[in-house]
C-alpha cells in the first residue's frame, strides 16, 4: 500500500491512499491518524471518490515527532572519512549510529529548499527513511518489521563547510544540518515491497539515484546498505522507546553527495538549481534550492 498527504483545490492537507494511479482521500486528520489505525484498517476506509495524480499536490507526508538519521552505507562513510584524511573509525563496525535532527524544517517535493546565508557549500544526501508504525522499546532486529510503517525518501540538506567546522569541535552536527529536510513523495508499506526483500531485517533491492538539472549523479542501491533497518532500529531503540510517527534515515547511500562525488571540493548546489532523488517503488522526491538570503 502506499499512502500520502495531498492538497486539492478544494481540500486542506489530508491523508490519502494512492493505488493504480488514482488518489483516495482518507477520513482522518493527518498521516499520524493513519498510522495508528494501521495501513490495511485505513485503507479500507478510503473515499470513494478519487483523483488522478496530476490533480493534487504532494505534501510531506508527515511532520515526524522525531527524526533521526544514520550512518549505514560503509561506501559512503568510507569516502567521508578519506576527505577528512583518515580511515574509517573502528567503532562504525561495532554498532550502527545516528543523529537528531530537525523534525520541525521538514519540506515536501516541489517545495523550494531555503538557502541558509551562512554557508557557501549547500548539498545534498540520497537515502531511504523508515516511518515507525508500532511503538516499542529494546526491539531485536529480526522483530523491527513489526515495528515499520513503511518507507519514504529523504534528502538529508547539508552545509558542508559549517558542518565540517562543527565536527571539528566534536559535537554535531547542528546547524550544518537543521535548516531543512525533505521527505516523500509518497510512504510505501513494506507489503508493497515483499517481492524485493533480500532477507536482511528492513532492507530491500531498490535502485536509487539523484540528478541534478537533470543530469544523473548518483546511482545506488538500498540492498548495499551495511547495516540494516532491523540493526538500526535495534541500536535506536535500546533502552529507549521509539514512538509511532518517528523517521530514521539511512544515512547516504553510496555516491549519494557532492561530497563524495568532488572530494568535498565542490561545486555545490546553487540557487535555482533542482534536485531529484528517486528510488524504485518509491517515487520522485524533487526540490528547488531558493535564493541564499543575505
Amino acid at each position: 500500500m502506499i499512502f500520502a498527504t495531498i492538497e486539492t483545490p478544494l481540500a486542506k492537507p489530508i491523508p490519502a491512499l494512492v493505488s493504480n494511479g488514482r488518489v483516495y482521500p482518507l477520513p482522518f486528520a493527518d498521516m499520524h491518524e493513519v498510522i495508528q489505525v494501521g495501513a490495511r484498517e485505513a485503507a479500507q476506509r478510503k473515499s470513494e471518490a478519487s483523483f488522478a495524480e496530476d490533480e493534487v499536490r504532494f505534501l510531506a507526508p508527515l511532520k515526524p515527532n522525531n527524526l533521526r538519521d544514520a550512518y549505514a552505507f560503509e561506501q559512503h562513510v568510507r569516502a567521508a572519512s578519506q576527505n577528512r584524511g583518515r580511515d574509517i573509525p573502528k567503532e562504525w563496525y561495532q554498532f550502527p549510529v545516528f543523529y537528531y535532527t530537525n523534525p520541525n524544517g521538514i519540506f515536501g517535493t516541489g517545495d523550494e529548499i531555503p538557502y541558509p546565508h551562512y554557508t557557501q557549500a549547500l548539498d545534498f544526501e540520497l537515502e531511504i527513511a523508515v516511518v515507525i508504525g508500532k511503538p516499542g522499546v529494546d526491539i531485536k532486529p529480526e522483530d523491527a518489521h513489526h515495528h515499520i510503517f513503511g518507507y519514504t525518501i529523504f534528502n538529508d540538506w547539508s552545509a558542508r563547510d559549517v558542518q565540517l567546522a562543527e565536527m571539528k569541535v566534536g559535537l554535531g552536527p547542528a546547524k550544518g544540518k537543521d535548516f531543512a529536510s525533505s521527505l516523500g513523495p509518497v510512504i510505501v508499506t513494506s507489503e508493497a515491497l515483499a517481492d524485493r526483500s533480500v532477507n536482511r531485517p528492513g532492507v530491500y533491492d531498490l535502485n536509487m539515484a539523484a540528478r541534478v538539472n537533470g543530469l544523473e549523479l548518483s546511482k545506488a542501491n538500498f540492498k548495499d546498505i551495511f547495516w540494516s533497518f532491523g540493526d538500526i532500529i535495534a541500536r535506536a531503540s535500546d533502552s529507549c522507546e521509539l514512538q509511532s510517527g518517528d523517521v530514521i534515515g539511512s544515512g547516504t547511500v553510496g555516491t549519494g553527495c557532492l561530497l563524495e562525488l568532488t572530494k568535498a571540493q565542490g561545486p555545490w548546489l546553487q540557487a535555482g538549481d533542482v534536485v531529484e532523488l528517486e528510488i524504485e517503488r518509491i517515487g520522485v522526491l524533487k526540490n528547488t534550492i531558493g535564493r541564499k538570503k543575505i
